[in-house]
């Protein structure tokens, strides 16, 4: 792949995330200023490649689980020493002034929610807690019959999934049919580990669509898993 095509394969991420329709060569051609056909013809070789794909004849490109996938890989680390923003600070504060350790996770989650627009969740002791179902199926993608069927399935099986696998890495994000149930619902899953009185493997994070802002929501969810940990520790 070439700069190029990175750049406007990373910019159809963004795009689409933004207006949830599909991005033309001509809005391209514009931001990167070329011409429509050279940007046709990157488009052309990235569909190729599998990292977009046309919905319909004269429409523009989306990206696939295999173009969010690469857009998350080569995204810049997120740096959690940079000064904290508006989100962070919103965040921080429902997190510190909730009293006790339930309460916190709990307004860490609808923070999330408010601040995402996506689905939160949080694991409580041996419960899942959810916030913001209607934000989820809310969602321009899931007016389909079938495909709320199959947000539904990864909703009901979300539970012991984190309680089998226990994920790891300090920050997940599953992808579309990279998700171990409901591969067929066109979500993403971003989810952070930490510790808490409760365990040392309990879990807070998003579920939303896959076209969705992952370096917010990746930087969010990641800094609510730090303010948990940081917070419910420091009350032991």
């Amino acid at each position: 792949m070439t700069e190029r095509q990175q750049l406007i394969l990373s910019a159809i991420v963004e795009q689409y995330a933004e207006v949830a329709s599909p991005v033309g060569s001509s809005l391209l051609a514009k931001l990167f200023n070329v011409s429509s056909a050279t940007v046709r013809a990157d488009m052309v070789e990235l569909e190729r490649m599998g990292f977009i794909s046309q919905p319909h004849t004269s429409a523009g490109r989306v990206p696939t689980d295999k173009g969010y996938r690469f857009y998350v890989n080569n995204m810049q680390e997120i740096d959690q020493t940079l000064p904290a923003g508006r989100a962070e600070k919103a965040l921080a504060t429902r997190v510190q002034g909730a009293g006790a350790p339930e309460r916190m996770i709990r307004n860490a989650v609808e923070t999330l929610v408010e601040l995402t627009h996506n689905l939160g969740m949080a694991t409580i002791g041996n419960q899942l807690y959810m916030s913001g179902l209607s934000n989820l199926f809310g969602q321009p993608e899931f007016i389909q019959t079938g495909q709320v069927r199959q947000v539904a399935q990864l909703l009901d099986n979300l539970e012991p999934w984190l309680r089998e696998a226990a994920p790891n890495e300090p920050l997940s994000v599953y992808i579309g049919e990279e998700n171990p149930i409901g591969r067929s619902a066109g979500c993403t899953l971003v989810i952070c580990r930490f510790r808490s009185p409760f365990s040392d493997h309990s879990y807070i994070g998003t579920l939303g669509p896959t076209r969705q802002s992952y370096r917010e929501v990746m930087s969010l969810v990641a800094r609510a898993g730090e303010e948990l940990e940081e917070v419910l520790y420091a009350n032991r």
